[in-house]
């Protein structure tokens, strides 16, 4: 017997709403980045167009399309079946690096 088959069975249990609760909260994150994405060009445009500010303007929507990217693969797989797979470490980490990345250059916008 595996330790799979030892664990008891809820019979009270949706499976299905676990991956829409997760569909959902990658849409959450895509709107956050979206509007933190759409913050930081404001930011960098708001005294007028200076070669930093496009590299920057330009950084942030890089990072933006990298996330977006990742997150639309998740949501598409979380939509295609009941039991979609593992969420797979390179993706995971694209998401990661885009977002710590985008929160560096939105600190250094500020700054």
């Amino acid at each position: 017997m595996s330790a799979r088959e030892s664990v008891p069975r809820d019979p009270d249990r949706d499976p299905g709403l676990q991956p829409e609760r997760t569909r959902l909260a990658w849409r959450r994150t895509t709107l956050s980045s979206t509007v933190a994405a759409v913050l930081a060009v404001r930011a960098a445009l708001h005294g007028g167009a200076s070669a930093p500010g496009i590299v920057a303007c330009a950084l942030c929507c890089a990072l933006w399309l990298g996330f977006l990217s990742v997150a639309h693969r998740r949501i598409r797989t979380l939509s295609a079946s009941a039991s979609p797979a593992a969420f797979s470490p390179r993706h995971a980490t694209a998401a990661v690096l885009c977002t710590v990345a985008m929160a560096a250059c939105g600190a250094a916008l500020v700054l």
